[in-house]
């Protein structure tokens, strides 16, 4: 690391020549891949954006100048030449530095992102302040080509167009299609374009045209000729279009022209848009050979690029990609749509044995909805595999488009709960809240790979009244797989345990970890487990037996609290005079923050052992047991009245928001 280990902040990146300048980015590219070997992360497109992020720090002046990325899963290289390269082997470990741009780590990190699509809004947002405020300094936007697919970025384009705010966009394309616009014919007509003198005497002939009478007539041709130049040439008529002016595609590795592109651009006014040509994977065989699969990898091995051996059972991604398979095989309806993550939800395989009923549509989550509303009106059975974190941006058609239509849609949300290093912005924490309003709309969570095959059968092999959204983690599941599909009681709960005065209600990943802490106390408290795995509607009939025999209900989910299962279920005992205690726990009202699961579930008390105690806790706290040790608790068969001294569910209720 003969550069990089002089780096310490983004200005000693302007102090190199061009040599050194090229001696760091191969510093810069073999310190990520060593990282991500060790943490995992995203590899392939932080290895494409090596040249072009040396370029941003080298001519603009950070953090008085923003740099805003777009998902920001390509700032690896970013964090490494802005004061973070010590702390560069924490990446995406619990307490340390984020795999995405967070505004707590830094100055030169303006805006967070984890959702694509976003930096053109927020980059328009930031200059219009700069505005506002009357200062001057350079705000430039970074998107990846896949955000573009997102209609948001499209929207932010449109009003940046036309609000003429100085703006430079960049546009690091990192896909085959623009290969052979890369080359000299390009590059010297960009050169053209961005030279100091070109434009000097482009607004000279401008001004000059505006002396005449029939100015608009000439100066209307003038525009037309460059246009139609452009056109012939360069992809990048809709930018003009919308306001931009385009320059490109050059070649993003080329760290000399990309410089000097920067630079000629920097002083230009207006919207700009530099649209960069680049490699996924860039400097590292495997990753260059297979984009995909090093796009989001985990722990590898670096010298020969094999992932680290995976053991044990299929994650629920892969249960749900092979059912999917399985669905489709035996019902023509069957339609998969993704948005932009056909490896990422399971459905690749989908994808090659059945690609006239595949299609990912880009990032866009609610076209996606709508799209499924569409074939859903018209007889098909659509399946659209999403992530819950991204379900959110889906959210009026989920209300407006299908649940109102009571249209059989059936949602696959994929990493619900605590997704682990990705963080924050990736947790589906969410769901069970935004999604237990929506009339007409079932919800259901699955405990394990066998209850969740279970259940997507059940949604092909019936008429659905209305759309379903199931749930399920990003993890493997807990149990070995059965060969043949087990008939589910579709909106019951099932008891995995001898009935008790104490209850856990537990749903999807929860009642695992609910029959592990029933483990731990057994030797002082019986406690039972119910697995609550439709979410709504609540099964009533359960419920309600439950309600007249438990002392102490305990819902746990792994959703945050607020609008979640556990205050659907004290919502409906309130209601109904339970005379018990009662307790929710799940995600805590705040965002929990990035690292390996089992230390996320330790934070906020939803780890096996955290769950023990709280039930311990509560069972001595609110059941009045006396003694060195608790007695064991014995459900009462013969339905005897509790006494008149318990306490009253005015004092029992609880929602903790410490879990």
């Amino acid at each position: 690391m003969k550069y990089l280990s002089k780096i310490n902040s983004s200005s000693d990146v302007r102090e190199l020549s061009p040599e050194q300048l090229e001696g760091l980015a191969d510093d810069v590219r073999q310190e990520i891949i060593s990282a991500v070997a060790d943490t995992g992360g995203h590899l392939a497109t932080n290895l494409g954006a090596v040249e072009m992020t040396l370029a941003l720090h080298y001519v603009f002046d950070l953090p008085t100048d923003k740099l805003v990325w777009d998902v920001s899963h390509q700032v690896y290289a970013h964090k490494l030449l802005t004061g973070r390269r010590e702390q560069f082997h924490t990446l995406r470990q619990y307490g340390g530095l984020a795999g995405f741009t967070k505004r707590a780590e830094s100055d030169c990190d303006p805006y967070g992102a984890g959702h694509a699509s976003t930096a053109i809004s927020a980059a328009l947002g930031i200059a219009a302040a700069r505005d506002l405020a009357g200062k001057d300094y350079k705000v430039v936007a970074i998107i990846g080509d896949g955000s573009l697919t997102g209609g948001l970025a499209f929207e932010g384009l449109n009003n940046a167009g036309t609000s003429k705010k100085d703006l430079l966009v960049i546009l690091n394309d990192n896909t085959w299609s623009i290969s052979k616009n890369v080359g000299a014919m390009s590059k010297y007509l960009t050169n053209i374009m961005a030279d100091e003198k070109f434009n000097r005497l482009r607004n000279e002939i401008w001004e000059l045209t505006g002396r005449f009478k029939r100015r608009d007539k000439i100066r209307a041709t003038i525009s037309h000729i460059e246009t139609s130049l452009k056109g012939l040439l360069v992809p990048g008529m809709l930018f003009q279009n919308l306001g931009f002016r385009y320059f490109g595609p050059i070649d993003g590795h080329d760290l000399p022209l990309v410089v000097k592109t920067l630079q000629s651009l920097k002083n230009l006014g207006g919207p700009i848009m530099l649209h960069l040509a680049t490699k996924k994977g860039k400097g590292y065989d495997p990753a260059e050979g297979d984009p995909t699969s090093y796009h989001g990898i985990g722990k590898f091995d670096k010298v020969t690029g094999k992932p680290a051996k995976k053991s044990g059972r299929p994650a629920y991604t892969d249960v749900f990609g092979d059912t999917m398979l399985e669905l489709a095989a035996r019902d023509k309806r069957v339609i998969a749509i993704t948005a932009a993550m056909a490896t990422g939800t399971g459905l690749d395989k989908f994808a090659q044995k059945f690609p006239d009923r595949f299609y990912d549509v880009g990032i866009a989550e609610g076209h996606a909805g709508c799209f499924a509303g569409g074939l859903a009106a018209e007889g098909a059975r659509p399946y659209m595999a999403v992530y819950s974190t991204f379900m959110q941006r889906a959210y009026d058609q989920i209300i407006h488009d299908i649940a109102l239509q009571r249209l059989p849609v059936v949602f696959c949300m994929d990493r619900a709960g605590l997704v682990g290093e990705d963080g924050p912005t990736h947790h589906g924490a969410f769901d069970l809240s935004f999604l237990g309003p929506v009339p007409n709309l079932e919800v259901a969570a699955p405990k394990d790979g066998n209850e969740l095959r279970s259940m997507l059968h059940y949604t092909i092999e019936h008429e659905l009244p209305g759309p379903v959204a199931i749930r399920y983690p990003r993890a493997s599941v807990p149990t070995d797989m059965t060969e043949a599909v087990a008939t589910i009681e579709w909106g019951k709960w099932e008891l995995c345990s001898p009935e008790a005065e104490i209850v856990m209600l537990a749903t999807g990943t929860m009642v695992m970890t609910a029959l592990e802490a029933r483990k731990r106390l057994a030797a002082t408290i019986d406690v039972a487990v119910v697995n609550a795995r439709f979410i709504r509607p609540l099964d009533l009939e359960k419920l309600e037996r439950i309600r007249n025999s438990a002392r102490l209900i305990v819902t746990l989910e792994e959703n945050v609290l607020r609008g979640g299962f556990g205050q659907a279920v004290g919502a409906y005992l309130l209601d109904h005079g339970y005379k018990g205690a009662f307790k929710a726990m799940g995600i805590p009202d705040r965002f929990v923050t990035h690292g390996d699961h089992q230390s996320l579930l330790r934070e906020i008390g939803l780890d096996v052992e955290s769950v023990a105690t709280s039930i311990e806790s509560l069972a001595k706290q609110h059941l009045k047991l006396e003694g060195g040790f608790l007695q064991k608790l014995r459900f009462r068969r013969n339905g005897a009245q509790r006494k008149k001294s318990e306490p009253d569910l005015s004092r029992m209720v609880e929602a903790d928001d410490k879990g």
